[in-house]
């Protein structure tokens, strides 16, 4: 059970980050399920579809028009699964590589601005701080 101090904080803590993911995806001009598979695909490397729907959580048929979309714009290709015949992996193209890179500096300029533009130097160096133990929480 958490202490009340612990409970407000991670109220705030949930609402803060929240409204800050979305004004980050505001910038994004990829949709957001499509920025995803993308970044899994770079992650990870080369899936298969059913694999990919397993990683995001949807079911196989959603990822199927997903994964079709993003062929369509040229964004993954598609290629032999090299032990099942039966299976195909898709994996990033060029493209795909490059307008993810633009996705992600997209959000980054936008909150290296906002930090520049908002924040003392103390409360940069205390956000920093902050960063690192939000990545601790995460790992949890």
């Amino acid at each position: 059970m958490s202490t009340p101090e612990a409970a407000t904080i991670a109220a705030e803590l949930r609402t803060a980050m929240g409204k800050l993911t979305r004004r980050v995806t505001h910038e994004d001009r990829i949709p957001l399920g499509q920025v995803a598979v993308l970044g899994v695909l770079d992650r990870d490397g080369a899936m298969t579809t059913s694999d990919l729907a397993a990683d995001q959580r949807v079911r196989p048929q959603s990822m199927a028009r997903a994964v079709g979309l993003l062929m369509e714009q040229n964004l993954i290709t598609r290629r032999a699964h090299p032990t099942d015949g039966r299976k195909s992996l898709v994996e990033l193209s060029d493209a795909g590589r490059a307008a993810l890179e633009a996705e992600r500096g997209r959000r980054v300029g936008w909150l290296a601005q906002a930090i520049e533009a908002e924040l003392t130097d103390e409360e940069r160096v205390l956000l920093a701080r902050s960063a690192a133990l939000l990545e601790r929480l995460a790992a949890r």
